[in-house]
């Protein structure tokens, strides 16, 4: 009599997916769940009506009267001039640094002899705060927005340069010596096996190029201005307005993450152009 199989019943699992939370969204609400805790503990600690007044306002102030101030500022209008401003110095000095910048990091990284005559400059350059050239920059340029822009532009080449020059040496040797057997040109060789495996590199470099721009922004409107983010925050402090202080930092705040994630988007497109690492 032959033996009667019964068929196996497959237990369900849960996909990974599965649940409350999605995992796509995981990253973004303990970002906001993190960002919660911190306004709601600063809300607690602080001098305004809701708070147990163990900070005082004036040194602090309490997320209810920076967004007081901030909805003050924006229906009046009081801020978007010093937006403005800042936004043409972003615009211009960080499209600037890519201008230069990405060029300048391929050929310093496939040119040998170059990166020798280079390299010492730029590290020198580097190693020198952008605060200790503002007086020179000043100097040259005045204090109108070519200043401006210049710091900006400096405050972000150099770490799309450098990360520029890396992509273009972590192209795997095996694969420059594939195209070669083939006698395929050195043009030919820089387009098809360098310059995509460069990519992921440079955007890395775009994407601390954005905070690093940022802060080029802030640190000339600091020294030099009369319109900004900087000049906004520089202003307010001095009269002790610590509510508009906290607006303008968090604008800028807003600003960096915005960009930030942008070119993390951008990013994600050629994560299959990383080279893998065995």
């Amino acid at each position: 009599m032959a033996a009667q199989t019964v068929p196996l019943r497959r237990t369900a699992h849960p996909s990974p997916k599965s649940g409350f939370w999605p995992r796509p969204n995981e990253r973004v609400v303990f970002g906001l769940l993190g960002f919660l805790i911190v306004l709601g503990t600063w809300e607690l600690v602080s001098s305004s009506e809701y708070g147990l007044g163990l900070v005082k306002r004036v040194l602090l102030s309490s997320p209810t009267l920076i967004l007081d101030a901030a909805i003050k500022d924006i229906s009046s209008g009081a801020i978007w001039p010093h937006i403005v401003e800042s936004g043409k110095e972003y615009a211009f000095g960080f499209s600037a640094a890519l201008v230069t910048g990405i060029p300048l990091g391929l050929a310093i990284g496939w040119f040998r002899r170059l990166n020798y005559v280079l390299d010492p400059w730029l590290s020198a350059i580097y190693a020198t705060p952008t605060v200790a050239l503002i007086p020179l920059i000043i100097l040259i340029f005045g204090i109108d927005l070519g200043a401006k822009i210049v710091v900006v532009w400096l405050e972000a080449i150099f770490v799309i340069t450098v990360s520029t020059t890396t992509g273009v040496r972590a192209a795997d040797a095996k694969y420059h010596d594939i195209a070669e057997s083939f006698r395929a040109s050195k043009w030919t060789v820089f387009r098809t096996v360098t310059l995509p495996a460069s990519v992921p590199y440079i955007l890395t470099g775009v994407r601390l190029g954005t905070g690093r721009a940022l802060v080029g922004v802030v640190v000339s409107e600091f020294l030099a201005a009369n319109a900004g983010i900087g000049f906004y925050i520089s202003l307010n402090g001095s009269f002790f307005s610590s509510a508009r202080v906290f607006f303008g930092i968090i604008l800028l705040g807003v600003l960096g993450i915005t960009l930030g994630e942008l070119v993390r988007v951008v990013e994600k497109r050629f994560d299959r152009w990383r080279p893998a690492i065995s």
